[in-house]
C-alpha cells in the first residue's frame, strides 16, 4: 500500500475524534454502528471503497463505494487511500479525503474496518480510539451468518475461519465489547465515545474560547 502521509503529525490539527470499530463478520458491527449514527448527529461514518459486489440491501455511496478492481488499483497507485486490505477475495480501502474532511469540520468519525486496516490507521493516527466487537460464541456467529441467507455453506465456513483469525488480534484494541445483548453493546460503545469526547485535550481544543475567558 502507498501512503501519502509520512507521519501522524500531519493529522494533529484535526478537531474531531476518530473511532475505529472492528469485528468479525456476523458479530453485529454494522447494526451497532447504524444505531450509533441514528442517535448521535455529531458522529459520521466514513464510507469505504470495495471491489466486492453489493448485497441486495446495500446502496452505493451509502454502505460502500462499490468500484471495480481497476478503479481500486488506480486509486491505490495515486496514494488516495489511508488504509487498504484484501478480505474474502475483495479489496477494501478508506480514502484519505473521507477521513480528513469530517475531522477538520469538527465531527467525530467512525471507521468500520478490519484489523489490518485498523493497524495501518493507528500507525498514522495513534490518537484514534479502537474498539473490537466480539460475538458471544462461535456458534452464535455461525447462526447469524446462516440467518442472513446470503451465502452458501462453503462461504460461511470460510467466513467463520476468517473470523477466528480476525479475533486473534483483539488484544491490540483499546476497548472490547461482547455483542450478546444488542442494547448493552450499544451502551458500551456509546460510553466509550462519550468518554473520549470528555478527555482533557479534546475539551481544551473544543472550548478554547470559554477556557481562555475563565482563566
Amino acid at each position: 500500500m502507498i501512503l501519502k502521509y509520512k507521519s501522524a503529525k500531519e493529522f494533529t490539527m484535526t478537531t474531531g475524534n476518530l473511532f475505529i470499530i472492528t469485528a468479525a463478520s456476523g458479530a453485529g458491527k454494522t447494526s451497532l454502528i447504524k444505531a450509533l449514527l441514528a442517535k448521535d448527529s455529531q458522529l459520521k461514518l466514513s464510507i469505504s471503497h470495495t471491489t466486492r459486489k453489493p448485497r441486495a440491501s446495500e446502496i452505493d455511496g451509502v454502505d460502500y463505494h462499490f468500484v471495480d478492481d481497476a478503479t481500486f488499483l488506480s486509486m491505490l497507485g495515486e496514494a488516495r487511500f489511508l488504509e487498504s486490505a484484501q478480505v474474502h477475495d475483495a479489496r477494501y480501502g478508506t480514502s484519505q479525503a473521507a477521513v480528513e474532511g469530517p475531522l477538520k469540520a469538527g465531527f467525530d468519525l467512525v471507521l468500520e474496518i478490519d484489523w489490518q486496516g485498523a493497524e495501518q490507521v493507528r500507525r498514522l493516527f495513534p490518537q484514534a480510539t479502537s474498539i473490537f466487537i466480539l460475538p458471544p460464541s462461535i456458534e452464535a456467529l455461525e447462526r447469524r451468518l446462516t440467518g442472513r441467507a446470503q451465502d452458501s455453506a462453503e462461504v460461511i465456513a470460510k467466513r467463520v475461519a476468517a473470523a477466528r483469525e480476525e479475533m486473534r488480534h483483539v488484544s491490540a484494541f483499546d476497548y472490547v465489547t461482547i455483542n450478546d445483548d444488542f442494547d448493552v453493546a450499544l451502551q458500551d460503545i456509546s460510553a466509550i465515545i462519550r468518554a473520549q469526547r470528555l478527555r482533557g485535550m479534546a475539551q481544551l481544543q473544543r472550548y478554547a474560547s470559554l477556557i481562555q475567558s475563565l482563566t
